[in-house]
C-alpha cells in the first residue's frame, strides 16, 4: 500500500537532487513504498548534505564520525540546512513515524517521533529527549524496524530492546532491530554482551565465541536463583532458542527448561548454564571439544582406519554415495568397493550422503531433484543399502530463506516423491538450521543433518536446533595416528537415525543405459529419426489429411520438436530405464511418436475434458487416458514395482486428478508411459520386459500401447522401427 508522505519523500529527492543524479543513483520511482532503494538514496543526500564527496550506499564509519565530529549530535540547534532536516524527516516517514511535512524544520512533531524512536529502539534512558545521536541517525538509514513485526515475538522484542538500552555506549555496539525476531543482528549482540560482562574491553570484545569468551564462560555457571545481568543473558538466549522460559532471574521453571535443552541437544543433564549449555546456546557448534559418536567423511575407512574410529567411541559413519569428480582432489570422497564390509566388520554403522554439486540456489529445482533422486537410488542398491536406509540430500551452500521457498523445497517435494514411488529408500536433508527444519516441516524429509560448523551462514545464525536432527556436525578432527589416521567431521548424534550395520551384496550397473551424448548425437540422431519417419509416410510437419498450416496454427509438433524434446529430457528416460531394468528406447519411442503425431482433435478432446464434457481422453506427451495411467500404475504397485497407494479407475474424482496430472505434469507423464509398458506384458501374456528383451517381445509391447487389433499390430511394427533408431544411439551412448 502506498504512503502518501514516503512518496513525498521519494518526490523531494527526486527534485532537490536532480532525480537522483547527483548521488549517483537512479531516480527513485515515486510508488510510497520504502525500501533499500530509497534508504540508500538518503543515505547518500545525508552524505551530500554534510559535505562527504564519496557518497556511499553504506552508512558507514566516515559518516558515523562526521555527524559526531561536526554536530555532536542533531537537534533543532545543530541541523546545519533545511534539506538536511527533509533528509532526516524523509527518513523518519520511511521507518515509519511522523516526519512532519517534510518542511526543513526540526520541529515538535520531529522531536516527538525521535523520543518515541528511542523508546521503541530501548535507548530511551540513554538517550532521553528528543536529540539524535549518531548511532540513531545511523539505525535510520536501515531497514530494520523496532516494533514487533509480522508473528514476531513481543519477549523476543523486549530482549532487543534491553541489549540496545544496556549496551548502545559501548563503542562496537550498535542499535540492533527490535522486531521480534532473532537474527543474525541479535545473536551478535548477545556476544557482545557477554564480551562486555567478562570484562573485555572494547577493541577485544567482538561479537565471535573466541577462546577468550568460552574461557570467561566457564566461570559464569548460573543456576537457580540467580539474578541480575547474567540470568537475564542467560534466559534471553534461552528464549532465543525457542525455550519458554520468563526473561529475567533464574527459577525452578527455568532449570526444568535447561535440562530439556540438554536433552534434546545431547548435552549432560544438569540443569545448570554451564559452559556447554552456554556454548550451545550462543553458536551453532556449540562446544567443539565435545566429542560425538558419530562422523563424516570424504577419506576410504579401512580396517586400520575403522579400528581408530572405533577405540574413539564412534558408532556411526556418514559416507558419500557418488563423486561427480572423481579425478578431482577428493578421490575417496565415494564408498569405494569393499569399504562397507570394512565398516561392517568394525562392528561400525554407515549412513549414506548425496551430493553433487548444490552449492547455489539455481541447482535446485523439480527437475534437478528428480534427478537426484533416481541416481541416489541407483548408487544406494549399487553400494548395497538395503530398504529403509535414510539417504542425506545435501543444500551445501548459504540458502537465504526466500531461496529455500523459491527452490530448494520444490527440489526436495520432488526428491520426495521419487524417492518414495522408486523405492523403500527414505529422505534426510544435510544443510544448515532453517533449511533442514523447514524442509521437515514440509513433509520432505524424516530427519536432519546440521551443517552447524558453518556457523557464519545465516540459516545456522539465530536458528534453534531443527526438531528432527539426528546428526550435528560441531568440529573437523583428527582420529588415529599412523595408516589409522584419518580426517573426519566430529558429529554428536541424537539417535533418531543409527545407519545400517549391514548390506546387501549390491547391483552392477552392467548394460544399463546412461546419459545420451548430446554433443556428439543430437544432430544425427534427429536426422536418422527424420529419415525414418519421412519413409513410413510421416513427414517433417503435417501429415495425416493435416496441412502444415493446420498443423502449426492448432499446436502440432513438428519432427525436429519432438526429437529435440525427448532428448532434452534424455535423462528422465534413463533414469527410468536404469530404475526399472529396461532399454530406454522402449519407453521414448511411444512418446516421440505420440509427440509427434499431437493433431487438432487430441486438442479438442483435452478441452473436453477441461470442460467437464468428457471424463476421460488420451493426453500429455504419452497420450495416455487417465483410467489406463491408473490401471497400469495400480498393477506395478501390486507388483512391488513401484509404492503408492492405488486408485479407481472408475472414479471420476480419480479420473479427474490423474487426467490432470498427465496433462500437466511432463514427468507424470513419461513415468506412466514405462509403468504401462511393464502393465502391457501382463496384459499379453508375456515376459516382463528387460534389457536383452527379444524384437518381438518389444514390437508387441509396443503394439499394446496403442491396444489390439490391426491397427495396434501396425503401430508396434511401425514404432518398433523407430525404437531401432533411438536404440542404436543409445547404444553408442552406453558404450
Amino acid at each position: 500500500m502506498a504512503d502518501e508522505m514516503v512518496q513525498r519523500a521519494q518526490k523531494f529527492i527526486n527534485t532537490t537532487y536532480s532525480n537522483g543524479a547527483t548521488l549517483g543513483v537512479s531516480k527513485l520511482e515515486e510508488n510510497g513504498q520504502t525500501g533499500w532503494p530509497v534508504m540508500y538514496a538518503l543515505t547518500r543526500a545525508l552524505q551530500y548534505e554534510m559535505g562527504i564527496t564519496a557518497l556511499s550506499d553504506a552508512f558507514g564509519p566516515t559518516t558515523l564520525a562526521t555527524i559526531g565530529e561536526k554536530y555532536g549530535k542533531l537537534d533543532d540547534t545543530t541541523i546545519p540546512s533545511a534539506n538536511f532536516c527533509r533528509v532526516i524527516q524523509s527518513a523518519l516517514y520511511c521507518k515509519g513515524y511522523d516526519g512532519g511535512d517534510i518542511d526543513g524544520k526540526y520541529n515538535d512533531r520531529v522531536k516527538a517521533a525521535v523520543v518515541k524512536l528511542h523508546q521503541n529502539m530501548g535507548v530511551d534512558r540513554t538517550y532521553p529527549g528528543s536529540s539524535m545521536w549518531p548511532k540513531v541517525v545511523k539505525s535510520l538509514f536501515n531497514m530494520d524496524a523496532y516494533v514487533t513485526v509480522s508473528g514476531g515475538s513481543d519477549t523476543i522484542r523486549s530482549i532487543q530492546q534491553w541489549l540496545n538500552g544496556k549496551y548502545i555506549l559501548r563503542k562496537d555496539f550498535y542499535v540492533i532491530p527490535c522486531d521480534g525476531h532473532h537474527s543474525r543482528d541479535v545473536a551478535k549482540s548477545m556476544l557482545f554482551g557477554i564480551q562486555y560482562e567478562l570484562g573485555m574491553a572494547d577493541g577485544v570484545a567482538n561479537g565471535f565465541f573466541g577462546l577468550g569468551t568460552q574461557s570467561g564462560l566457564k566461570s559464569h555457571t548460573v543456576s537457580i536463583g540467580a539474578t541480575g545481568v547474567w540470568a537475564m543473558l542467560f534466559t534471553g538466549a534461552m528464549i532465543l532458542n525457542k525455550r519458554n522460559v520468563p526473561f529475567g532471574n533464574f527459577t525452578q521453571g527455568v532449570k526444568t527448561e535447561v535440562e530439556s535443552f540438554q536433552s534434546f541437544s545431547k548435552l549432560p543433564v544438569t540443569g545448570l548454564g554451564d559452559s556447554q549449555t552456554w556454548a550451545s546456546l550462543l553458536v551453532s557448534y556449540g562446544d567443539q571439544a565435545r566429542k560425538g559418536t558419530a562422523c563424516d567423511g570424504v577419506t576410504k575407512i579401512t580396517a586400520e582406519r575403522a579400528a581408530a574410529l572405533k577405540a574413539a567411541g564412534y558408532k556411526y559413519v556418514g559416507r558419500y554415495l557418488y563423486n561427480p569428480y572423481p579425478d578431482g582432489d577428493l578421490k575417496e570422497k565415494q564408498i569405494q568397493p569393499g569399504e562397507l564390509a570394512t565398516i561392517k566388520a568394525a562392528g561400525l554403522r554407515c549412513y549414506p550422503i548425496y551430493q553433487t554439486w548444490s552449492r547455489s540456489a539455481d541447482y535446485f529445482s523439480t527437475t534437478q531433484g528428480t534427478r537426484d533422486a533416481f541416481e541416489a537410488i541407483d548408487w544406494a542398491r549399487y553400494h548395497g543399502f538395503k530398504a529403509g536406509t535414510m539417504i542425506y540430500f545435501a543444500v551445501d551452500y548459504d540458502a537465504m530463506d526466500g531461496e529455500v521457498t523459491q527452490y530448494v523445497i520444490p527440489h526436495f517435494r520432488a526428491v520426495t516423491r521419487t524417492i518414495s514411488e522408486n523405492s523403500r529408500y527414505r529422505v534426510g536433508v544435510y544443510g544448515a538450521r532453517n533449511v533442514c527444519q523447514r524442509i521437515t516441516d514440509a513433509g520432505y524429509a524424516s530427519v536432519s543433518m546440521v551443517s552447524d560448523m558453518s556457523s557464519g551462514f545465516s540459516g545456522n545464525l539465530g536458528y534453534p536446533l531443527p526438531t528432527k536432527w539426528s546428526f550435528d556436525q560441531i568440529s573437523t578432527i583428527t582420529v588415529g595416528s599412523g595408516s589409522g589416521s584419518i580426517e573426519i567431521d566430529n558429529n554428536i548424534a541424537s539417535g533418531l537415525d543409527t545407519g545400517q550395520a549391514d548390506f546387501d551384496a549390491g547391483v552392477a550397473f552392467d548394460g544399463l543405459d546412461d546419459d545420451l551424448d548430446k554433443d556428439a548425437y543430437r544432430a544425427s540422431l534427429l536426422k536418422d529419426v527424420q529419415n525414418y519417419l519421412t519413409s513410413i509416410g510421416v513427414p517433417e510437419t503435417g501429415g495425416d489429411g493435416w496441412t502444415d498450416d493446420d498443423w502449426a496454427t492448432l499446436g502440432g509438433i513438428s519432427t525436429t520438436k519432438a526429437v529435440n524434446a525427448v532428448v532434452d529430457t534424455d535423462w528422465l528416460f534413463t533414469s527410468l530405464a536404469r530404475t526399472l531394468r529396461v532399454r530406454k528406447a522402449l519407453i521414448q519411442a511411444p512418446v516421440l511418436w505420440e509427440l509427434r503425431k499431437l493433431n487438432p482433435l487430441d486438442f479438442a478432446a483435452d478441452a473436453a475434458v477441461k470442460a467437464g464434457t468428457k471424463d476421460d481422453c488420451s493426453t500429455g506427451w504419452g497420450q495416455i487416458f487417465a483410467a489406463t495411467a491408473i490401471q497400469a500404475r495400480n498393477y506395478c504397485i501390486g507388483e512391488g514395482i513401484i509404492n503408492g497407494t492405488g486408485l479407481d479407475p472408475n472414479s471420476k474424482t480419480d479420473l479427474r486428478d490423474v487426467w490432470n496430472k498427465l496433462h500437466d505434469d511432463e514427468d507424470y507423464n513419461i513415468r506412466s508411459v514405462a509403468y504401462t509398458l511393464i502393465w502391457n506384458a501382463e496384459l499379453l501374456g508375456i515376459d516382463r520386459p528387460g534389457l536383452n528383451s527379444s524384437v518381438h517381445l518389444t514390437e508387441a509391447l509396443l503394439g499394446r500401447y496403442n491396444g489390439t487389433g490391426a491397427a495396434a499390430e501396425k503401430y508396434g511394427q511401425e514404432l518398433m522401427g523407430l525404437y531401432n533408431v533411438l536404440e542404436k544411439y543409445n547404444a553408442l551412448s552406453r558404450a
